[in-house]
């Protein structure tokens, strides 16, 4: 049989711990699928003594996570400990430096650094994979790089949070407020204590830059994504969806336009009849559009340790199996300069919100505002906040498509009316 395959594991927090579980649990059926053993050599974590659920004695402990990618006997270290700069690149740098491959799940690190790190794993002939990077254990960084090699990729979206798809979902079946489903999603572990990263779009816009490099052969462009989280989103908005025939879904979007590449991640009316109107709860999904393979969706969990641990594992299976691709579907050295696309020219129709005093002559002049900024009305619904007489009422538009630098100019203008008595809201319809 091959030599073994080592494997030196940095960071033991829950992704680290389960991806050793996975190695261990499954050595056998691995070893079958690889040809070759894969064995754990050596780990690296803040703290030796807690309770992970296995025994370390047989690894190699080191302190300091970048010593051991210098230092230990390791075909492959994996990259678990997270964070966009500082100790996990280092560790990644040095063991490209010293001739190893690298794992990881860590897509800030990716969507800031990928295109340098791809760089550097071409330098010195060895594998970056990343599979747990972006939406957990759905495999589709395979797919977009190898499975849809064939294809030219005109677009790929998808709901690439899980703790947003869970807060939406949640607020739809219930009617509560965001605050008080964000609590409950900290309670349940699928919230951080600090959830800006989740709910105000980040973390699916670092997924998206990545997604955006594979799928279109571009320099990892994270600074030109647009992210807009969903904070703003109330019950009384995912109600009017519903009456549109819309679902609420944080969607992240990448697609050439003539003006470059839209990267956007924003609340999304997602059309009922489309399958990822239908992906609830904690679940990601991402649909890819080929000029050959025309549609193909992904969906499954999206984070955990277990699903996580799968993709990590996957990428080892890879590298123990010799095979190699680029890291970004294409040679670094070929990579596209970005080519990003201005967000204020985006086109597409809109639902905009409005609580407004009930007198006469509001309407007209909202209205006269969207005429004066070019922007066209398809429907509109108005309903009162309550049955007192003179009580602010709601109004709900959609537009026809638009370019985002109108609407907002119209929104502007319109919330600076006296009739209006809170901030107009707006969320962009999918053309899905």
């Amino acid at each position: 049989m091959t030599q073994s395959l080592t494997v030196a594991v940095a960071g033991l927090g829950t992704v680290g711990a389960e991806t050793i579980r996975v190695l261990q649990k499954h050595a056998d059926l691995l070893t079958r699928r690889c040809g070759r053993e894969i064995a754990v050599t050596a780990v690296s974590a803040r703290s030796k003594s807690a309770d992970r659920g296995f025994d370390i004695a047989p690894f190699d402990w080191y302190d300091d996570p970048v010593a051991m990618a210098r230092e230990a006997d390791a075909d492959v270290v994996i990259e678990l400990i997270g964070g966009e700069d500082g100790v996990a690149k280092a560790v990644c740098e040095a063991a490209f430096e010293h001739g190893r491959h690298v794992v990881t799940a860590n897509k800030a690190l990716l969507a800031h650094h990928g295109t340098a790190l791809a760089r550097a794993a071409e330098a010195a002939g060895k594998s970056l994979n990343y599979e747990a990077a972006v939406a957990g254990g759905i495999p589709i960084v395979k797919a977009i790089r190898e499975g849809l090699a064939g294809n030219t990729i005109e677009r790929v979206y998808g709901i690439l949070n899980g703790t947003c798809n869970y807060i939406l979902t949640t607020m739809r079946e219930t009617g509560r407020s965001f605050d008080d489903v964000l609590e409950d999603a900290q309670k349940l572990g699928y919230a951080e204590a600090d959830p800006a990263f989740d709910v105000d779009g980040v973390d699916a816009a670092h997924k998206l830059a990545i997604l955006t490099s594979l799928a279109f052969g571009t320099e990892v462009d994270f600074g030109s994504v647009y992210a807009e989280g969903i904070r703003n989103i109330t019950p009384l908005d995912i109600e009017y969806a519903g009456d549109l025939g819309y679902r609420i879904k944080l969607l992240a979007v990448a697609r050439r336009t003539e003006h470059g590449i839209e990267q956007r991640v924003h609340p999304t009316m997602v059309p009922l009849d489309t399958p990822i109107a239908h992906v609830e709860g904690v679940f990601n999904a991402v649909v890819a559009e080929g000029d050959f393979v025309d549609t193909t969706v992904y969906q499954g969990r999206g984070a955990g340790g277990g699903p996580t641990a799968s993709a990590v594992v996957a990428d080892i299976v890879d590298i123990a199996r010799g095979s190699s691709v680029p890291v970004f579907a294409v040679p670094a050295g070929d990579l596209a300069a970005p080519q990003p696309a201005d967000m204020d020219l985006h086109e597409g129709a809109y639902y905009v919100r409005l609580l407004v005093q009930d007198k006469p002559g509001v309407i007209a002049d909202v209205t006269a505002v969207f005429r004066d900024e070019s922007v066209s009305m398809e429907s509109m619904i108005q309903r009162s906040q309550s049955a007192d007489e003179g009580d602010p009422v709601s109004v709900v538009m959609t537009t026809h498509n638009t370019v985002e630098k109108s609407i907002r100019g119209a929104l502007q203008r319109i919330g600076d009316l006296e009739t209006v008595v809170e901030t107009p809201r707006m969320i962009r319809i999918g053309a899905l």
